[in-house]
């Protein structure tokens, strides 16, 4: 396979796996966030837990204080 070819090939995979890491998008894990903890998201970053894909949400509550909840990336439930 010539090189310009391979490089082509790489960038497909890569592509087509980067919408495979989640189910959930980033914006249904912020919404699943705030049900959990009402309030301004702050950011949404992807994340691991339990060798888990996750979304890591910060959100800033009501009364000012910043909270953290994971997402699970598969099923967009809090862990």
């Amino acid at each position: 396979m010539q090189p310009t070819r391979k490089l082509i090939c790489a960038l497909a995979l890569a592509v087509a796996s980067a919408g495979a890491w989640a189910q959930v998008s980033r914006d249904g894990a912020a919404a699943a966030a705030q049900r959990v903890s009402p309030g301004r998201v702050l950011a949404v970053e992807r994340a691991d837990a339990d060798n888990r894909p996750a979304w890591r949400v910060k959100v800033l509550t009501p009364s000012g204080e910043v909270r953290v909840i994971l997402i699970d990336a598969a099923t967009g439930r809090p862990l």
